[in-house]
């Protein structure tokens, strides 16, 4: 068993993120705990409220959105302060089945920029962070696909989706780059074929800029191939290569997944660290337990965790009803 420490908050915390050793809550205060119990609260307190109960920060740290996992606002801030109000299309049925679908992140000239789906559940949008600018202006299709679990790759080029077709949960990898050139790029299918995988997918991480990790729920198979992921596998995909270049069958459910250096996080029932390429589980705290959420859609919402990975990859915090949860993960 690793190192784990509880430090108290009074609160349930919608938001969290490293700031030095310190464990932030951005969308409430915004207060701030530190590793020694003590916490500060601002005389003059800022809170978004509800219905904002989830929130992501842009990997340079510059920009923070808040917003409703299962409901149709959200704001994008800098430095805590608005920046401008975003929204999803109030599609019957998607606010409240499907995680908002939103990511954060800089293309690959550097420019900062919030992927979401303002115009319709099916329909990628790319916006200039700071300006608003829409970057796929044009006519498009709607291919049939939720939108959902958004991520950028680290380099800015490619956009990963792990949305909800027809009740299957897939993933979609599309070229960031091609996109903003001509937006009908983010329609269809993308860069990766669907018949990758042959189950329902449960979770989906950027393990480099390249690489891929990606989890499989135990759903019988859809069709039969020995080439494709099957039923409770975890994989490793190549984008450049457009190839699995490690596939490992494991005994245990997965839900979200926390790239974490060459190592993977997975939060469903309580957290492990595994090794993707063999699927080995290299620590685990069944003491803490985490809820059993997989995919992005369900009638009834089961909230995704709130986790945030040091970013020197040593310690996961885990937000509780009434306390931050830090585990010390064991060096690779």
């Amino acid at each position: 068993m690793e190192t784990v420490q509880r430090v108290a908050t009074g609160r349930s915390v919608t938001t969290l993120r490293w700031d030095g050793d310190d464990l932030v809550d951005f969308a409430d205060g915004p207060d701030r705990w530190r590793l020694d119990g003590t916490v500060d609260i601002p005389s003059i307190r800022r809170s978004f409220g509800l219905p904002f109960d989830r929130g992501l920060v842009s990997p340079s740290g510059r920009f923070q959105a808040v917003y409703a996992e299962r409901g149709t606002k959200a704001l994008l801030l800098q430095g805590g302060e608005i920046v401008r109000e975003l929204t999803r299309d109030p599609y019957p049925c998607a606010a409240d089945t499907i995680d908002y679908p939103i990511a954060l992140g800089a293309l690959s000239d550097g420019r900062e920029v919030v992927v979401h789906c303002p115009d319709h559940p099916y329909v990628l949008q790319i916006d200039d962070a700071q300006t608003g600018q829409r970057l796929t202006d044009g006519p498009r299709d709607q291919p049939d696909v939720y939108q959902s679990r958004l991520s950028i790759s680290p380099d800015g080029r490619r956009l990963m989706t792990a949305g909800e077709r027809y009740g299957n949960d897939e993933v979609m990898i599309f070229d960031l780059d091609l996109a903003v050139r001509d937006a009908s790029a983010l329609d269809g299918d993308g860069i990766m074929p669907l018949d990758a995988y042959c189950t329902d997918v449960a979770a989906a991480c950027w393990l480099d800029s390249d690489r891929v990790v990606i989890a499989t729920t135990d759903h019988e198979p859809l069709f039969d191939d020995a080439d494709a992921l099957g039923p409770r596998q975890l994989g490793v995909w190549s984008v450049s290569q457009s190839r699995w270049l490690h596939r490992a069958t494991v005994g245990y459910p997965m839900g979200t997944l926390i790239a974490c250096g060459s190592r993977v996080i997975t939060l469903y029932g309580h957290p492990q660290l595994l090794d993707p390429i063999t699927g080995d589980v290299i620590a685990e705290w069944p003491d803490v337990p985490i809820g059993t959420t997989q995919g992005s859609y369900e009638d009834t919402n089961f909230p995704t965790p709130i986790a945030a990975l040091h970013p020197d990859r040593t310690r996961l915090a885990i937000a509780e009803p009434d306390a931050i949860t830090i585990l010390t993960l064991p060096s690779p």
